[in-house]
């Protein structure tokens, strides 16, 4: 059984405006119940999204443990635990499902740009490490380094605990060709907000949504539709957000989302170093399309 059907958050940590930017569990309680009550399937915890990269291994742990405990099971929560060392993820991964996660979200490992037996072996290292599900993140615009198809279909053959993939390669040749060494039998999730519809058309169960911050029940309902059976209306819905995803990737994730997040009054924070607040120009855009969407008044 899959994770989640629908749309799952990639959720902003919030950080206190003080001079090392502390994690503000209060706003980050807050932003959960409001993501749970608002149609979110699903909450991703410590990805890109949250900032997970500029946090020390403890802090990371502490807010997955700190997700986990406030969801309460309402929702399922996805520790993101990926890393560029594979011992690294193995003890993240360990911790995580200890703490009680629902699965783990791997990122491709960075930097590191391993071979594609090189991510075979990362992945099955921490697949036999762990139980619960694990879902492979590929995102070589990030990372540099693309999981192809043939790779993705081997892990998922011979990994007992990989179930499934979120696919931001943005390239849908290359994810029509996975469903088919697959047959099918992987968990596919869009990493695009802005490819969702076309790649639950080949199979996929929804998205791992950055667009999800500020429209949760907007992304739920564009998956909904499709699963019964309104394709027409879920590219509506696609089309019609296209503005709002443009503009919340006008600058590095997650800049453009934690302003966003901020106007509707959740003191998401400033980003840390080395991102930036988002530019004034844009930031009066964002908010004039967010004012149009009904999203803020």
């Amino acid at each position: 059984m899959a994770v989640f059907r629908g749309s799952a958050v990639a959720i902003v940590t919030p950080f206190r405006n003080d001079a090392d930017q502390t994690i503000n569990y209060d706003a980050f309680a807050d932003f959960i119940d409001f993501q749970i009550d608002h149609g979110t399937d699903a909450i991703v915890v410590c990805g890109s999204t949250g900032e997970a990269a500029t946090m020390t291994e403890r802090e990371h742990m502490e807010v997955v443990k700190f997700c986990i405990e406030h969801t309460k099971k309402r929702v399922p929560v996805i520790a993101g635990t990926g890393s560029n060392c594979t011992k690294t993820a193995i003890a993240l991964s360990k911790e995580a499902e200890q703490d009680g996660a629902d699965a783990l979200l791997l990122v491709a490992p960075y930097y590191n740009k391993g071979t594609q037996d090189g991510l075979y072996q990362h992945y099955k290292a921490i697949s036999d490490a762990t139980k619960i599900p694990n879902i492979m993140y590929n995102v070589p615009s990030r990372t540099g380094c693309n999981i192809l198809p043939e790779t993705a279909a081997r892990i998922v053959k011979d990994c007992a605990s990989v179930a499934g993939i979120k696919e931001a390669s943005g390239n849908i040749s290359q994810i029509v060709k996975l469903m088919s060494l697959t047959d099918g039998n992987i968990d596919l999730y869009s990493g695009n907000d802005d490819q969702v519809v076309p790649i639950m058309s080949m199979g996929g169960l929804g998205v791992i949504s950055v667009v999800a911050n500020i429209a949760p029940q907007m992304m739920h309902d564009m998956c909904y539709k499709f699963f019964e059976g309104d394709v027409k209306g879920s590219a509506a819905d696609q089309r019609k957000m296209e503005s709002l995803f443009e503009l919340l990737f006008c600058e590095v994730n997650p800049i453009p989302v934690k302003k966003a997040v901020d106007m509707m009054g959740f003191e998401a924070g400033t980003p840390r170093l080395p991102l930036t607040e988002m530019t004034e120009g844009n930031a009066v855009r964002l908010r004039q399309e967010m004012i149009s969407m009904g999203i803020i008044k």
